[in-house]
């Protein structure tokens, strides 16, 4: 018997705002054949004014918990994560545990950036497989129109706000194979040496004030399709597979030219990749649980799915998981 992390239930919350390109070439020098061209982004959600990651972050959990059948107190932990939380401290996901009405547990924020979602799975993972915990909500929420610089016509375009959530869950019916159902593997990377490329210009230890993104384009495009395609391998040498074991690829939704790289890299057509990020933009940690809650609440992917999970962010941060759903 293996115990495993199986994701019970998804949720997933989008501001009601659609900024879509028409709207920013009127705001910024770009255009709509400027942003698809480069990102494939045709939209975005933002969100409303006074509306905040607690905000969102509650929303997607709350479906999460409604859609897995468990009351808040029926939940042994709570993970958010974010790079833009309400305040520097206390952690959202405190506020959370106290909104959706959580057993008394862990409750804390994980920021790797892009990459906060695989690491979340991670953690979560480690505490239903060490016994700490048996259900945990993970959720990823960010509100990135707060530290846009909304002149910055290269970044601007990029990114957009939203919240996705999953309710995870001991299983204790597993035998230790591929075929089991839940977090099979998690691999997790850093190189801090890479810092600059990405990066926001402030924070309490420095400035004072959030500061703003900025972002050497080409220089995260090689490193992600360079790491993406290293962790991935990892991935299929650890669990002992090919690409073509894989259902589904889910991968961070950054940029179309990323996606469509990865998937090529596997053999894999682009039918059996989840892509959110025309419709969604870039939401950091919030794109992978977005993109799966939709994938899911669609009929795509179903129960016993296989799920190959990657994503890139900065510090450089990276990682995958392998996911039997």
């Amino acid at each position: 018997m293996t115990v495993r992390s199986v994701i019970k239930a998804c949720g997933a919350y989008l501001p009601e705002k659609i900024l879509t390109n028409a709207d920013l070439e009127k705001m910024v020098d770009t255009s709509d054949e400027w942003i698809v061209q480069r990102s494939g982004i045709r939209e975005r959600r933002i969100a409303a004014e006074g509306e905040t990651t607690v905000d969102m972050a509650v929303k997607a959990g709350q479906e999460a918990l409604t859609r897995s059948g468990y009351e808040g107190s029926d939940i042994d932990g709570v993970i958010v994560c974010t790079s833009t939380p309400n305040h520097t401290f206390p952690s959202v996901a405190a506020e959370v545990q106290a909104a959706l009405n959580l057993r008394i547990g862990p409750a804390f924020d994980l920021q790797a950036v892009c990459s906060g979602f695989v690491y979340g799975l991670s953690v979560a993972d480690m505490f239903i497989k060490t016994g700490q915990a048996r259900r945990m909500l993970l959720i990823g929420a960010e509100k990135f129109s707060s530290i846009v610089d909304w002149n910055d016509r290269t970044t601007c375009v990029l990114f957009g706000d939203g919240a996705g959530a999953v309710v995870l869950e001991a299983d204790e019916s597993g035998q230790g194979t591929v075929d089991d159902r839940g977090i099979l593997s998690t691999h997790l990377y850093a190189d801090g040496t890479q810092k600059d490329i990405l990066y926001v210009n402030g924070g309490p230890a420095t400035t004072g004030e959030s500061g703003h993104i900025v972002m050497e384009g080409k220089e995260v495009f090689r490193s992600a399709v360079k790491y993406m395609s290293g962790v991935v391998a990892e991935v299929l040498e650890c669990n002992q597979i090919t690409s073509e074991q894989i259902d589904w690829l889910l991968p961070h939704q950054a940029n179309i030219r990323i996606l469509e790289a990865a998937a090529k890299k596997l053999g894999m057509s682009m039918d059996k990749v989840i892509v959110t990020v025309d419709r969604h933009g870039n939401t950091s940690a919030a794109s992978i649980p977005l993109a799966l809650a939709e994938a899911v609440e669609q009929g795509r992917v179903k129960q016993g799915d296989l799920l190959l999970i990657e994503a890139l962010g900065a510090g450089l941060t990276w990682g995958a998981a392998l996911v039997r759903f």
